[in-house]
């Protein structure tokens, strides 16, 4: 039992001796160019708390209340678990994801509109 407990303390001090004081396990957020996401009407997820972490994962993206403003639209539903649809302008979905979470969700949306440049304004209309 002593052999086990002196183990577990020498990997446990190994383990915090390769963390330095004030680290923070976080990269920084990706950045890219700004996008406006809207809100499709069947989303039930507060648009607040979508909004809170967009700000924290993904501060290039903004809610706007405008479709015709709008770059994408999600759709975002809370079934169970959280199911995100990314909208693009003519309606095809372009993407979709399925988490536990809401940070994870909102995420994975990031990540996927930070790899997609958004179509010229001229393709839009």
């Amino acid at each position: 039992m002593k052999k086990f407990i002196l183990g577990f303390a020498i990997l446990m001090f190994a383990g915090l001796s390769g963390v330095a004081p004030g680290a923070k396990a976080q990269s920084a957020p990706p950045s890219g160019p700004p996008l406006k996401i809207v809100l499709s009407r069947q989303s039930n997820v507060d648009p607040v708390e979508i909004m809170k972490h967009f700000s924290q994962k993904c501060p290039n993206v903004t809610l706007t209340t405008n479709p015709k403003r709008s770059n994408f639209m999600i759709n975002a539903v809370w079934a169970g678990n959280y199911r995100f649809m990314v909208i693009q302008k003519g309606g095809d979905t372009i993407f979709a994801t399925q988490t536990t979470l809401l940070s994870n969700a909102v995420k994975d949306v990031c990540r996927f509109l930070n790899t997609r440049a958004p179509a010229p304004a001229a393709e839009r209309n």
